[in-house]
């Protein structure tokens, strides 16, 4: 029961940290191994459950980054919208491509703060928890990352033709 309940969330979180489908499938995995082997470490009092648990998948993620030097992002994030027309898929295929190429030439701790606070909706109070960090320090690195992203977007952006200055100089 509690594999079927939290699995999902706990995949998505290892992937975006991992930026790999099947590395993230196997941390998952890892993360109930090591949830029934030390269920009995858990205190209600420390911290919530979700919070416990996101935070053995996102050691288990540290791990496996600091064992590879590169990360790369080769695999297509799959779409959910099938509503969409084909030229519409593509272009959301390209923009997702291009967003998960920006959060992978992030820090680890920066995106799995991103991740832990836009993905996965965690509050900023779980989440430095589940990071092992104070919630100033969780802010900081939220704060870094996004100028991060913003600035890789923006150059993505420009190329692609998507922002042009105007006559006051202004982007639009």
């Amino acid at each position: 029961m509690l594999v079927r309940r939290h699995f999902t969330r706990i995949y998505n979180l290892a992937r975006r940290t991992l930026n790999d489908a099947a590395e993230a499938e196997d941390v998952a995995q890892e993360t109930f191994l090591r949830l029934w082997k030390h269920a009995k470490s858990w205190r209600p009092e420390g911290a919530k459950f979700e919070t416990w648990l996101a935070r053995i998948a996102l050691n288990l993620c540290f791990d496996r980054l600091r064992k590879r030097r590169e990360i790369t992002g080769d695999e297509m994030p799959e779409l959910a919208d099938e509503a969409l027309t084909a030229p519409e898929l593509l272009i959301a295929a390209d923009r997702a491509q291009i967003v998960q190429e920006a959060m992978a030439a992030l820090p680890a701790r920066q995106r799995a703060a991103i991740s832990l606070c836009h993905y996965q909706e965690m509050s900023n109070i779980d989440a430095a928890r589940v990071l092992g960090v104070s919630v100033e320090a969780l802010e900081s690195l939220l704060s870094r990352g996004r100028r991060a992203l913003r600035a890789a977007l923006a150059s993505e952006a420009r190329e692609l033709g998507l922002i042009r200055p105007n006559a006051a100089g202004a982007q639009i």
